[in-house]
């Protein structure tokens, strides 16, 4: 078991924490080796500053190579476990548990970091690299259920497309949350995998309210290249725990009974990942 900068513990240290009541619901997940922050790397105003200038393409490839070096939070390795349980046909009951980030991708410190929208490409790039994948709409629904901070959405209406626009949602975002810490939900509509996409689009669903009832509902009619201020990424680690077994998200979403996990859409999930 790993604890923080890959520490392994023994199955005693792990007994003596269990013990001490330090809930698993907060650890590091065992398998996930996620890179350390360098030394010197830029924080969130930082890259903000640095990146105002760039084009589209230029900014996206500025977002991978700063987050796949591990330039983001410590806390954003804290994963947060999100149990789920369904009744298949035969009446038994199935349970499982995965891992989510508790909070969107940003660049940037404990102190200063900039929750950073982009194109679903480099969402995925930065997935693929962390042994990762994006929500589905049932997914957000119960990291929104078991979130400790729910914040009310911020809607903007002028310049949505902007990068100023990002950052200033970002700073909007920071002054409601008021310090408080822990898996959060409420502020970001979610880029999300969902059978409902067709090639060259991009789905988005969520922005939910207090009371549970997103504003966006499962939409992908923006074209792939879309991204504007309200987009989040929220990563969720791609093995899943049913009944104590290890299987893989795909593997999940493609079985008619055990995609209800995972996933509401009707039918079995015909997309995993958007392609790069």
């Amino acid at each position: 078991m790993r604890l923080n900068k890959g520490i392994l513990f023994s199955p005693l240290v792990m007994i003596f924490i269990h013990a001490c009541g330090i809930s698993q619901n907060v650890l590091p997940v065992p398998d996930i080796d996620l890179p350390n922050r360098p030394p010197g790397a830029v924080n969130g105003s930082e890259f903000y500053a640095k990146s105002l200038g760039l084009n589209l393409e230029d900014r996206e490839e500025q977002i991978v190579k700063e987050i796949t070096s591990g330039n983001f939070p410590d806390f954003m390795r804290n994963w947060v476990r999100i149990n789920c349980s369904i009744v298949i046909k035969d009446g038994k009951n199935v349970s499982a548990f995965y891992h989510v980030m508790p909070d969107y991708l940003m660049i940037g410190s404990d102190v200063d970091f900039f929750r950073v929208p982009m194109r679903p490409q480099t969402a995925q790039k930065i997935a693929d690299a962390f042994g990762c994948f994006l929500s589905t709409s049932k997914i957000c629904d119960d990291i929104f259920d078991a979130a400790v901070v729910q914040l009310e959405p911020f809607p903007l209406t002028q310049n949505r497309d902007s990068f100023s626009t990002f950052y200033l949602h970002n700073q909007m975002i920071e002054k409601q949350r008021k310090g408080k810490k822990g898996l959060i939900a409420g502020i970001k509509k979610n880029v999300i995998i969902s059978s409902a996409v067709r090639p060259n689009r991009v789905a988005i669903y969520g922005w939910q309210k207090i009371a549970g009832h997103p504003i966006q509902p499962v939409y992908a009619g923006h074209v792939d290249w879309y991204v504007d201020y309200s987009h989040g990424i929220r990563l969720v680690h791609r093995t899943i725990y049913v009944n104590n077994k290890a299987m893989d998200y795909r593997d999940v979403l493609k079985d008619p009974e055990l995609k209800q996990l995972l996933s509401n859409e009707p039918g079995v999930m015909n997309f995993f990942a958007y392609p790069y």
